[in-house]
């Protein structure tokens, strides 16, 4: 049974794309939009706005005359669809980056291999010098296909408490992914007691990974003339990389606020477009030349994107004179609004890539499934990440001519894909240094 009184959030759209012109909706409407404008961010309890019946909240506003993000009940949902049938009502969804994400152990199988008090600790340590690396999450699978193990991160000693209820354990894998600076590390069928030392390689910004050995190191001015939008966790800042603005999308939070949220994503994808150091002391992107622009729609710490703040990133990065727009997300529902923004852009002389999904070769997620986005998938080549890395467990047929090069097993596939990029340890800025990452994601930004 549908709960009528519980509120929640939805896109108020025109009945075509995401503003409400005099070529695609009627005055009334056009009216109602602004009306609706004028009554935004009113504080306290659900008001009903001008020229409207329906108690609504109204958060946030792409143009007076554009899609807006409302918050009201179930009831007062079905109300306004009554009342205004020259508008559409879209649901609040949530889209995630596309980065390969480490793979953890069931929560319920995890605690049913564990005794209580009986811990191995594993010592991760740098392999140049020896010191210990805080911050690194360790993660042990005894039986890896059903995701049975126990994972812990290493504290300023670089020691980690893994549960595998016994002081001497056979594991299938042992992962460590260090925060930054280090590459990680991919052992299998080891046994693990008391001082098992993992040593981890620092990253070496000379090094040749899969980006570089494709395109090399591109000339400062690769990229001059065009202007490129990253809408993702926000943009740095790093000393390798040059914003020249942006916006943040997210409702509540300061529009100027358009730097990494915390998670570094945003920054990395940028790195792999735009960085300009230069190695051994740097990091280069593709593009060093081109206008590079931060539209944050991933709210501080937060995991999920809106559709909402998508929309009006993708609205806002064409208005400011973006010439591409990068989308290393997705995941999420095919959605209306994110769709009809995309089309708005293509319309107005801007392409729209997006990551073509995360998920070991399911089919491609939305919105990179979107017919008027360009849809790109991850490959990665072996000898460009270190031996024993993680990326050794992203190695997949089929493979190339070249039998070096291979189709992440990460990466979704299918005929919507458009372009493959190298995704697979590809080194880029984070805050604070720089880190190997792998995904769509990164292919996408290639």
């Amino acid at each position: 049974m549908r709960d009528d009184s519980t509120v929640q959030q939805y896109v108020v759209l025109p009945a075509r794309g995401i503003v409400a012109t005099e070529a695609s909706a009627s005055r009334e409407i056009r009216s109602y939009l602004i009306s609706l404008h004028s009554s935004m961010n009113n504080p306290g309890a659900l008001k009903r706005p001008q020229k409207s019946t329906i108690p609504m909240r109204i958060l946030d506003s792409i143009h007076e005359n554009g899609a807006k993000l409302v918050e009201l009940s179930a009831q007062s949902a079905s109300d306004l669809r009554a009342e205004q049938p020259g508008l559409r009502l879209v649901p609040v969804v949530y889209y995630y980056p596309q980065v390969h994400r480490p793979p953890l152990p069931l929560p319920s199988l995890r605690a049913a291999t564990a005794t209580v008090g009986t811990k191995i600790v594993v010592k991760v340590v740098s392999k140049t010098d020896g010191k210990p690396v805080g911050g690194a999450l360790v993660v042990a699978f005894t039986d890896f296909a059903n995701r049975i193990g126990a994972q812990g991160k290493t504290n300023k000693s670089g020691d980690a408490a893994l549960a595998l209820g016994s002081s001497s354990k056979k594991v299938e894998r042992l992962y460590v992914f260090p925060e930054k600076n280090y590459w990680g590390s991919l052992k299998r069928n080891a046994t693990l007691k008391a001082g098992f030392t993992v040593g981890i390689t620092p990253v070496d910004l000379s090094y040749t990974d899969a980006l570089r050995f494709f395109y090399g190191n591109s000339a400062d001015t690769a990229g001059n003339g065009l202007t490129v939008g990253v809408i993702d966790t926000g943009v740095g800042p790093h000393s390798d990389l040059r914003v020249a603005g942006g916006e943040n999308t997210v409702a509540g939070e300061k529009s100027s606020d358009y730097h990494d949220n915390g998670e570094g994503h945003g920054t990395h994808v940028a790195g792999i477009i735009a960085a300009c150091g230069k190695p051994p002391t740097g990091i280069r992107g593709l593009a060093p030349g081109v206008v590079l622009r931060s539209y944050r729609v991933f709210g501080k710490h937060a995991k999920g994107a809106s559709n909402f703040a998508i929309a009006k990133a993708i609205d806002r990065a064409v208005e400011q004179g973006c010439d591409l727009v990068n989308m290393s997300l997705g995941g999420g529902p095919a959605d209306i609004a994110t769709r009809e923004a995309i089309a708005d852009a293509r319309a107005r002389g801007c392409l729209v890539l997006a990551a073509s999904g995360n998920d070991d070769r399911s089919p491609v997620s939305f919105p990179a499934s979107d017919s008027l986005c360009l849809a790109v998938s991850a490959m990665g080549r072996k000898g460009t990440f270190p031996v024993g890395a993680t990326q050794a467990g992203d190695v997949a047929s089929p493979y190339g001519a070249d039998k070096k090069n291979f189709l992440a097993a990460f990466s979704n596939v299918g005929s919507a894909v458009a372009l493959t990029g190298p995704g697979v340890g590809i080194l880029s800025p984070v805050p604070g240094g720089s880190a190997p990452m792998s995904g769509p994601a990164m292919a996408c930004p290639a």
